[in-house]
């Protein structure tokens, strides 16, 4: 007797070894963020703020045009009334914690001193040749608690000629000769804006970055040299975000941080193109590479416009609330960050429609989600919430702590209503945020059953909110 018992229990230890060394082994090999991703998800709104000399010629956008024409008088850039402070309130008005400025776009023209583009702010009649843009930007995002981050274009410069990357498509050493010069310029630039402004929070490489071995510049180095803490995105070895697949300022659902490689284009492009970019779009529960998804959209692209640039005239395609809204809930509700694009005007201001919409964004965020009606958080596979007498709700808010890992996989929300337990929302990816809307219902209590997770859930909010009223 005493014999099989013995069996008995040594099997059991055997047992609950094995479930154990499991456990371990899920959790090591789990892709965890690293601080400057953190902060990309945390910051859940982000402001693109697009500037080039196309805004001064009174002209509509014609991006394809533009990509091949150079400016014929580079000082039309004059904007007389400029005010990045107005530019930053307006961000923060909205709720946005990161903006990014296009320091070079397709013109090639550079919006900083540079001591090695001539092409830049020292070439302008505008401020005496002193001015700086990017030094101004910084200054007024560090004034108002808002992290700066950089856009630098080098993958199409009409003034030198360049397109998609590459000077010309022939081997004459001519071609050679300027495609060194361009890629040398490209780094020396990046090696100015990366060292003169402090720490940046990001730098975006249009289209990417198109390292060396592609023929490109070589950046990658420069920027981890002097900015070791930033977002980096991106170029062929490495992405900290990708593109969420659409500038529709949306994603799939689901959307998962996580992906199959180091960076976000496979050298196997038919991976990436594949379903209309459906990789980007979701990511990959199994991929080795945390590697969260931005949602990016302009500000005015309602009825089928899509304008990242200001022109004339364009205030009707401002996004209404209602869109702006749908985007949030399609980003941030889905694990992605939202990328508003806005644009200062010929004068050097956000437009004050702009600005109105962007404040009344920020508004309706805070209207429906600064005050939870209750919330809990711990660890585990059950979580409820009880409430004294019925509630009327009508969104719930998941978060995971990614700090640990995404580690749920599929999960269902129930309430409690006079008619006993409902299902009312269920789910495979939770992320940092996962937003459920529905109509309103008056409940006595939910809970939050996680069915499937690859190591033990960590649940940072589970928390209710009722927004009658509202949109």
């Amino acid at each position: 007797m005493l014999n099989s018992q013995n069996r008995f229990c040594s099997k059991i230890v055997f047992l609950l070894l094995l479930v154990l060394t499991d456990m371990l082994y899920a959790q090591k090999n789990i892709p965890l963020p690293k601080k400057n991703q953190l902060a990309w998800q945390d910051a859940e709104i982000t402001a693109l703020i697009s500037y080039d000399l196309h805004v001064f010629d009174g002209k509509k956008y014609n991006q394809a045009l533009n990509r091949i024409t150079p400016i014929a008088d580079y000082n039309i850039f004059n904007p007389t009334k400029l005010d990045t402070d107005q530019w930053i309130r307006a961000v923060k008005s909205m709720g946005g914690k990161i903006a990014i400025l296009t320091v070079t776009h397709e013109t090639g023209f550079a919006l900083y001193q540079s001591d090695v583009n001539p092409y830049s702010m020292k070439a302008l009649k505008f401020q005496n040749g002193k001015g700086d843009i990017v030094q101004d930007f910084v200054a007024s995002c560090r004034k108002y608690g808002i992290l700066p981050g950089l856009y630098i274009g080098i993958r199409w410069n009409s003034n030198y000629g360049v397109y998609d990357f590459m000077v010309n498509n022939d081997n004459s050493p001519f071609a050679k000769n300027r495609q060194q010069h361009y890629n040398k310029l490209c780094e020396q630039m990046t090696e100015e804006l990366m060292s003169r402004y402090g720490e940046l929070a990001m730098v975006w490489f249009d289209g990417g970055a198109h390292g060396p071995e592609l023929g490109g510049a070589d950046i990658l180095p420069i920027v981890e040299k002097h900015q070791p803490n930033i977002i980096f995105y991106h170029n062929t070895q490495r992405a900290d975000i990708r593109w969420g697949g659409s500038e529709s300022g949306k994603v799939n659902y689901p959307c998962w941080g996580t992906y199959p490689f180091p960076y976000s284009h496979s050298t196997n492009t038919k991976e990436i193109f594949k379903n209309d970019f459906q990789l980007l779009k979701e990511g990959d529960p199994e991929g080795e590479y945390y590697m969260p998804a931005m949602s990016d959209a302009p500000l005015r692209g309602h009825n089928g416009r899509h304008e990242w640039f200001w022109e004339p005239g364009d205030e009707e395609h401002i996004e209404p609330l209602e869109s702006l809204m749908d985007m949030y809930y399609g980003s941030v509700g889905r694990n992605s960050t939202l990328i508003l694009g806005i644009t200062p005007n010929a004068d050097g201001l956000i437009p004050e429609p702009d600005v109105i919409r962007m404040k009344e964004f920020g508004a309706e965020i805070a209207k429906r989600f600064s005050s939870a009606i209750a919330r809990i958080s711990g660890k585990g596979s059950k979580h409820e919430l009880k409430f004294k007498s019925y509630q009327k709700i009508n969104h719930i808010v998941l978060m995971e702590d990614i700090a640990n890992g995404e580690r749920v996989r599929d999960f269902n929300i129930e309430a409690k209503t006079k008619n006993g337990w409902q299902l009312i929302s269920k789910g495979s990816s939770i992320g940092h945020k996962f937003i459920a809307k529905f109509q309103e219902i008056e409940v006595s209590a939910l809970r939050l059953n996680i069915t499937k997770s690859i190591a033990e859930p960590i649940i940072k909010d589970f928390s209710v909110y009722n927004a009658s009223g509202n949109l």
